[in-house]
């Protein structure tokens, strides 16, 4: 590994959707201030386009799309001091065991960390112990870092890795702390809630907010268009359901998209489900509001938000309620609004630190190996090109050279075409065929 100064650090970050990639490589730059960022965006479903890239606004010295036996094959552990896997569990889990394998024997080797993109309310054993073996595992709160440190003692598994931080896109100027609401954002979610009566109550709910309440712009704040999928599939956009409310949306209501950031800065109410946005926002001091509507449940994420003094009714909001977080609740989910937030990234930089300033590091040790997941793990490698060892399945052979002129333009048609035909399945078939199941 060539020897690094504090100037040219270089890191690769692997990223499967447009928030990923943001997590990623904002992360990236927390852990490595000033470091040489590569990009590469795991082939799949979630895709981020090049629209979202730009709304994202995570910006890296190299960007490239890549399968995922290719990236394994890609990442020398002579070129980078840091590899980031922002993915989704399994891909995860996967890398580490390429990685593991195309590593082995070396005596040196980048220093690997992971972690989530935002809030952690679901599959919270699966999803860390297919990040497990990472050197590091980043908790986005003081919350996070005990349960996760807890799922590993629970199985016997190393919790050394686990280190503590924030979530990397917080920041932006603080809300002005008055009390007069000009705009309202409703922050909606591609996956919840996840059927069409919940989705147009929610739509309608914000649009009658915004007719009681004529001096107040009301904002609906997109993730995506049609068509274009995120960290989540959204099988019915918000998109398709404003066309269709009666008489239209009213002038002080309309659809927004845009980095998220920038619609906070003139937020004064928030308004969500369970998104990570309510985060965003509480760290700014923007009154917040979470959601119960549809009843305080875990498959809609907002139990998550118990004890946060945040959850209340569009009834509630209507008549003029604004929610007054819990002080020690926002603290410990790694909401720094009284100026903390710089630090919050200093255990992890210095633990990254020690781990490239190391005379060598040993090899990753996922806890799933075939003899521990034997029924589980060849099946999640495989999906991703990797036999049981992490060595490259029959048939994945290596990726050709990036095209260049008509063969771009044919390679990309033939892949929009592909994803088209992907989600059209998912937004529109699947659904009829699970109605028609409910007849």
């Amino acid at each position: 590994m060539p020897s690094r100064t504090p100037s040219t650090p270089r890191v690769a970050v692997l990223a499967d959707s447009d928030t990923r990639w943001k997590w990623g490589a904002l992360t990236a730059h927390r852990l490595q201030p000033g470091c040489r960022l590569d990009g590469f965006l795991l082939r799949g479903r979630a895709t981020p386009t090049v629209r979202q890239l730009d709304e994202v606004g995570a910006r890296a010295d190299a960007l490239r799309e890549i399968r995922g036996v290719d990236f394994v094959r890609s990442v020398d552990r002579t070129a980078y001091d840091v590899v980031l896997l922002s993915c989704v569990g399994g891909a995860v889990q996967a890398m580490l065991h390429g990685l593991a394998r195309a590593w082995e024997g070396s005596a040196r080797r980048p220093a690997v960390v992971t972690g989530y993109v935002g809030v952690v309310y679901e599959k919270l054993a699966d999803g860390l112990l297919l990040r497990h073996g990472a050197d590091v595992v980043l908790a986005n709160s003081r919350h996070d870092a005990d349960r996760f440190r807890a799922v590993y003692r629970g199985v016997n598994a190393d919790d050394r890795g686990v280190v503590e931080c924030a979530l990397p896109f917080l920041g932006g100027a603080a809300h002005d702390g008055t009390d007069e609401v000009r705009t309202v954002v409703f922050a909606v979610q591609p996956s919840v809630p996840d059927n069409r009566d919940d989705r147009a109550y929610l739509l309608r709910r914000a649009v009658e907010h915004a007719r009681r309440h004529p001096a107040r712009e009301v904002l609906i704040k997109l993730r995506s268009k049609p068509g274009e999928h995120t960290t989540h599939i959204e099988e019915l956009p918000y998109q398709k359901l404003a066309a269709k409310v009666p008489g239209g949306l009213p002038a002080n209501c309309r659809l927004v998209y845009g980095n998220m950031g920038e619609v906070l800065d003139r937020t004064d109410l928030m308004v969500t489900v369970s998104s990570t946005a309510a985060l965003e926002s509480l760290h700014r001091g923007v009154p917040t509001a979470v959601l119960t509507d549809l009843g305080i449940r875990e498959a809609l994420g907002n139990h998550h938000f118990l004890g946060s003094g945040c959850l209340a009714s569009w009834d509630e909001l209507d008549a003029g309620y604004l929610p007054e977080p819990d002080p020690e609740w926002v603290a410990a989910q790694g909401v720094c609004a009284e100026g903390a937030y710089e630090k919050a990234f200093d255990a992890a930089r210095a633990r990254v630190t020690e781990l490239c300033d190391a005379d060598g590091l040993p090899p990753l040790a996922p806890y799933y190996t075939p003899r521990t997941a034997p029924g589980y793990l060849p099946g999640l490698l495989a999906r991703h090109g990797l036999d049981p060892k992490g060595d490259p399945l029959p048939g994945y052979e290596a990726g050709a050279a990036e095209p260049t002129g008509l063969r771009r333009v044919a390679r990309d048609t033939v892949r929009e075409a592909a994803r088209g035909a992907y989600r059209h399945g998912v937004q529109r078939v699947a659904p009829a065929i699970r109605r028609w199941g409910q007849l």
